[in-house]
């Protein structure tokens, strides 16, 4: 095995197909992880919060390449120049059974399960010639992907009989109480109105209104130079920022918040209340240290770390421990320090492109 990634999700799923895309076979990549469907986690947190379509704009696809993208394949399969016409203007949003299909679609013809092997990989350790995972042999270029560390509650709500995070499957009660304020909250508040319950939303800041994860400019070359050419300290204080709960503006969202405000079925408070259903769309643990393969990593390898994120070059290698033969990167939310939006497809696309630029550049020495 010339690759290894460590993790079997959407952001090893990128990984893998932009591997292929770039001349490895299958039987030179091996992919560990606990579930061979790339979806099973995203999946679940998905049906768990009905959610309907991605946020994802037109390059929400895990396809290695940019274009043609689900929009233009949609175009084709339904012979209607809409879903293209939106993708120009990245107004195109798959709904989740466009975006499964696709996956599914890909995992067949990728190769994807003749290089996965069912194995949680707890130790990675730098040695000669590579990294060793785990007694699976010595491989050199590896690639982290173990995506969000698990899922946030509250301290204070835990063993609360009320209380369902929003990713778990549930149903809704008549009174509901919703932690959170991003996506999931949004989501939820208008799952819980459509299935008539009465719902507060429990905040203490008000939601930024955007499109994506991050604001657009980190998207582009000019907005990453800008944001790495900051100090540290304001490089963290910005990635915190970005952190904070957003939900996209328009009258989908709206609408229904406003007639259940006029009918007095929402309201905001700032303190949980006697609901008789609380549910935590509070996210996911944040940081290195809640992942185990990552924290071991950095307290045996005395890796740099700022605060909750693990020090990465520009092209989400860890400096320590790469070197012209052999190469370790990181994919997915635990490469934020290089790409803000790296829990994205696109960001999962931009860690998994420059991984394979390393190898390539090793395989013609």
């Amino acid at each position: 095995m010339r690759c290894a990634i460590v993790g079997a999700g959407l952001g090893g799923f990128v990984a893998y197909n932009t591997l292929r895309h770039g001349g490895l076979e299958p039987d030179e990549i091996v992919v560990f992880g606990d579930d061979p469907d790339p979806a099973a986690a995203w999946r679940v947190q998905s049906g768990a919060i009905r959610q309907r379509r991605m946020r994802s704009e037109s390059d929400g696809h895990c396809f290695p390449t940019t274009f043609p993208g689900l929009a233009v394949r949609e175009t084709m399969r339904r012979r209607d120049p809409l879903p293209t016409l939106l993708s120009v203007c990245d107004r195109y949003r798959p709904s989740v059974e466009v975006f499964l299909r696709h996956v599914d679609e890909l995992r067949e013809r990728s190769g994807w399960d003749a290089s996965f092997r069912q194995a949680r990989i707890e130790c990675v350790r730098a040695v000669s010639g590579g990294f060793e995972l785990d007694g699976h042999g010595v491989i050199p270029h590896v690639l982290l992907a173990p995506g969000h560390p698990g899922l946030a509650l509250p301290a204070e709500l835990r063993g609360d009989p009320r209380v369902v995070h929003a990713y778990e499957p549930h149903e809704y009660g008549s009174k509901i109480a919703v932690v959170g304020a991003g996506m999931a909250a949004a989501t939820e508040w208008r799952n819980a109105l459509e299935a008539g319950a009465e719902v507060v939303s429990v905040r203490r800041r008000e939601p930024a209104r955007r499109p994506l994860n991050v604001a657009r400019p980190l998207f582009t070359k000019r907005g990453l130079a800008r944001f790495r050419a900051e100090p540290r300290e304001r490089r963290a204080e910005l990635l915190r920022s970005f952190s904070a709960p957003s939900y996209p503006p328009g009258r989908e969202w709206d609408e229904p918040l406003e007639r259940a405000t006029r009918e007095g079925r929402f309201r905001v408070e700032a303190e949980l209340n006697g609901a008789d259903q609380v549910i935590c769309a509070t996210g996911f643990r944040r940081g290195y240290q809640h992942a185990p393969v990552l924290r071991r990593l950095v307290e045996e390898h005395g890796l740099e770390t700022h605060e909750r994120w693990i020090f990465l070059a520009d092209d989400c290698a860890v400096p320590e421990l790469t070197d012209p033969g052999r190469t370790l990167a990181l994919v997915g939310v635990s490469s934020q320090w290089a790409y803000p939006a790296a829990d994205t497809l696109v960001g999962m696309k931009y860690a998994s492109r420059r991984f394979l630029q390393r190898v390539q550049r090793c395989r013609t020495r």
